[in-house]
């Protein structure tokens, strides 16, 4: 198993200065750092760090999925936020899981007594609301469908067929491994706030945007082909995502 921890970044010098130093080179096999157009020093601040950085693009934060998935070796990727909203110390730990044989390993900022502080009221009703919803429609036992920092194999996207747009890769990834009866975990990871710069959230325009692509995925069958999800699914003998706290 390699791993690539993905890094979309722009404008985000105060938490790059806070977060990088905290992160071990160690604990992955690639670090790849995705930039937006950083007017404020971040992709410069990135290269003298020592780590790969591109400059993206197209713009947002999906073109910066896309395009660092185009460029990493990793079949397991660890998308990264580095305003401070992920805690680096949770990477091992996500790692560990998959290792186990996961498809998915979800660092849950609702489970086991961990608590989002950069959550209002709006996002999270949001996001309790839009969990509650893939779960009862799709059959997940999720705490958390819409967090940044997880760890997922890469063929899972590979066999997709769609267009996440502003809905994200993060709640799609949440109803098809349900749909497919995919090995899910979650792992408690407090999301604290973030570390100066300007949130890139359009919180009502995704919001709409997750509720469309739930009524779509319900309403028409499955995006990920039936022998590309049995290939990823052999020997796995749950036949619900389950919820795998650490103790």
């Amino acid at each position: 198993m390699k791993t690539t921890l993905l890094i979309p970044v722009f404008n985000e010098i105060d938490g790059l200065k806070e977060i990088l130093s905290r992160i071990h080179k160690d604990w992955v096999d690639e670090i790849i750092v995705v930039d937006g157009g950083s007017r404020d020093g971040s992709f410069e601040y990135v290269q003298a760090f020592g780590l790969t950085v591109f400059r993206q693009k197209s713009r947002g934060i999906i073109a910066a999925y896309r395009e660092g998935l185009a460029v990493a070796q990793g079949d397991v990727i660890i998308p990264f936020s580095p305003d401070g909203n992920s805690i680096p110390e949770r990477i091992p730990e996500l790692v560990h899981k998959m290792k186990e044989g996961y498809d998915m390993v979800i660092a849950s900022r609702y489970l086991g007594g961990a608590k989002s502080e950069d959550d209002d009221f709006v996002s999270a009703f949001g996001n309790w609301m839009f969990t509650a919803l893939i779960n009862f429609l799709f059959g997940g036992r999720y705490t958390d469908c819409l967090v940044m920092f997880r760890a997922w194999k890469r063929e899972i996207v590979e066999a997709f067929e769609i267009d996440p747009s502003i809905a994200g890769f993060e709640p799609q990834l949440s109803i098809e491994c349900a749909k497919k009866k995919l090995r899910v975990a979650e792992i408690p990871g407090d999301e604290p706030r973030r570390i100066g710069g300007k949130t890139k959230k359009r919180t009502l325009a995704a919001g709409w945007a997750i509720l469309k692509l739930i009524i779509r995925e319900f309403v028409t069958p499955t995006s990920l082909s039936h022998s590309r999800a049995r290939s990823i699914a052999v020997n796995k003998p749950e036949a619900k995502p389950e919820l795998t706290p650490l103790g």
